[in-house]
């Protein structure tokens, strides 16, 4: 999440925040992310109104329009997205004109069980063949993520230039 805000911020584009309010009270200055003022959120009382922002900010209506869904490693929450937002892909639901592209970041096979789980769905007949692997893109890494969405977004070569620093797996 740090990559995403601060490298969105450092384009000048616009970035901000969904949080779920407390039911005791208002959020503190540590809960919010380190390079977004309090200001760049909007506060929502329920989950599904977070989940309906997060589709909304990720429409496309026009060619101009380059947006992703971006699923980093995470826990229930992240997960709940990620299938909410699946499904209405799958249903035609997502009310876009133009195709989203979502991808899975699967950093160090931190979702390897869920691809074993998906796969097990498959050869159980739950989930037809092929079809979770229609819906979204799994990564290993950024570099992998971002040719993925030059060339979903047909980006020239000579206009794909990474700076991208690497970086040692945890030991």
């Amino acid at each position: 999440m740090d990559a995403a805000v601060k490298g969105a911020l450092d384009a000048k584009k616009p970035v901000g925040g969904f949080k779920i309010a407390k039911e005791s009270g208002e959020w503190t200055t540590s809960n919010f992310h380190p390079y977004l003022s309090s200001e760049m959120y909007l506060t929502c009382r329920f989950f599904s109104a977070r989940k309906h922002g997060l589709v909304d900010a990720a429409m496309r209506n026009d060619p101009s329009d380059r947006t992703a869904v971006v699923a980093f490693p995470g826990g229930i929450g992240t997960l709940d997205e990620v299938f909410e937002t699946l499904a209405l892909i799958q249903l035609e639901r997502i009310g876009s004109k133009l195709p989203i592209p979502f991808l899975l970041i699967n950093y160090d096979s931190f979702y390897l069980k869920l691809l074993d789980f998906m796969d097990d769905c498959e050869n159980w007949g739950t989930v037809a063949r092929g079809e979770v692997a229609s819906l979204w893109k799994v990564c290993n890494g950024n570099l992998e993520a971002l040719e993925y969405l030059a060339e979903f977004y047909n980006i020239p070569r000579s206009r794909r230039d990474y700076d991208i620093k690497l970086v040692l797996s945890r030991e």
